[in-house]
């Protein structure tokens, strides 16, 4: 069958324009996406305090095993664990009835003694006109003389046998040598309690004020001897500036603490020397054994400042994408000297007038292109303050 030339030429025409609708789908599916638009930050210098946080442990400003001095049972306890007691309070007592007895003896010894010089001295007394007289020999009184002397030594030995005795006698009542905190008391009424135990009767904490060690390594060490003034180690700590303590739920300490001693030597198996902060501790809320991080404040006049949200991190090392004249952005690595809640100080990597992406940077990779959209680093600044 023949079609007619007007019917193909239409069939031809509808060809063709299908041809061609196709193409154009196909080129618009072969399109890029628009780039997108994201928030981009212009690095600042800005004047700020960093912080270098060191583990420590806290211990009280004294912290005393308590110990008896005698051997018996134990009689009495006069204390609670945890609670609170004054120097001079008592805390034990040790059964001293034995210990009265030897007081007593001793007691009697010494009575016994004193008789007994009184006697020499009355033979002395007796002796000294005869022999005078050349009645009887000096030999005599010579004799009595020396058993005089033997008698007042005697006494002074009966004398320190009760000073000994009363001594024992105090020590049956333990009592607290410093004002502190009562810790576990592991013995109970009743117990032989015995000089050479290997436990303590409990441990007495004097926390008025809490020391917090930890240790600085030998570049620590070093760069805080440079960085404060004074001839000596001591007049480096007194030109320091008072430290924080973050404690264990990571919230801070409210009262401030003062850097004191530092050990003599560096330990030769760790290359770190031991450091001390004082804390005050006035309404006891540490307590020995307490953990936490002593926070050293490092004071920076011109600190290249960047928002934490605008770094990513990949194999432990942290990275930005900067923005390039071409609107296309290059992820670099940053070293971080130290951080804030929201920002981050850097050392290297960034300098002051460069852009950074601030958020969106899940979605990028090196070579996209973006829309730039700038945010002010002053209204950024007022809403997450330094």
């Amino acid at each position: 069958m023949k079609i007619p030339g007007k019917i193909r030429f239409i069939v031809l025409i509808s060809s063709i324009i299908l041809l061609q609708n196709c193409t154009k789908a196909a080129e618009g599916s072969n399109m890029a996406p628009p780039a997108p638009e994201l928030p981009v930050y212009t690095v600042i210098t800005s004047p700020a305090t960093t912080y270098q946080e060191f583990p420590t442990a806290l211990e009280g400003k004294n912290n005393v095993e308590i110990r008896s001095q005698v051997d018996g049972y134990l009689d009495k306890i006069y204390v609670e664990e945890g609670a609170y007691v004054r120097a001079g309070q008592p805390l034990f007592k040790i059964d001293s009835r034995a210990y009265g007895e030897q007081m007593n003896m001793a007691s009697a010894n010494l009575q016994a003694a004193n008789a007994n010089i009184q006697k020499a001295k009355v033979e002395v007394d007796r002796l000294e006109p005869l022999v005078a007289a050349k009645v009887v020999s000096d030999v005599q009184l010579r004799t009595a003389k020396a058993n005089y002397a033997a008698a007042v030594a005697a006494a002074s030995q009966a004398k320190a046998s009760v000073g000994s005795a009363k001594i024992n006698v105090g020590f049956t009542t333990i009592t607290a040598p410093v004002s502190g905190y009562i810790g576990r008391i592991p013995y109970k009424k009743g117990s032989l309690i015995s000089r050479t135990d290997a436990s303590p009767l409990t441990l007495l904490s004097d926390i008025s004020e809490i020391y917090a060690y930890f240790s600085l390594s030998e570049l620590d060490f070093i760069a805080f001897q440079n960085k404060y003034e004074g001839a000596t180690l001591d007049q480096k700590l007194k030109n320091m500036p008072m430290v924080d303590l973050v404690i264990a739920d990571n919230s801070i300490y409210p009262q401030k603490g003062k850097m004191s001693i530092v050990d003599g030597q560096f330990d030769k198996t760790t290359g770190a020397i031991s450091v001390r902060a004082v804390f005050p501790n006035a309404n006891g809320a540490l307590r020995t054994g307490n953990t936490g991080r002593v926070r050293m404040p490092q004071l920076m006049s011109n600190a290249v400042v960047i928002p934490q949200e605008a770094t990513f991190e990949i194999q432990d090392k942290t990275y930005v994408y900067i923005v390039g004249k071409d609107q296309k952005v290059t992820s670099k690595p940053i070293k971080i000297s130290g951080k804030t809640d929201s920002y981050y100080f850097i050392s290297e990597g960034l300098q002051p007038g460069e852009k950074i992406v601030f958020t969106g940077l899940g979605s990028l990779k090196d070579g996209a292109s973006i829309k730039p959209k700038a945010i002010s680093s002053d209204s950024l600044l007022k809403a997450k303050p330094l």
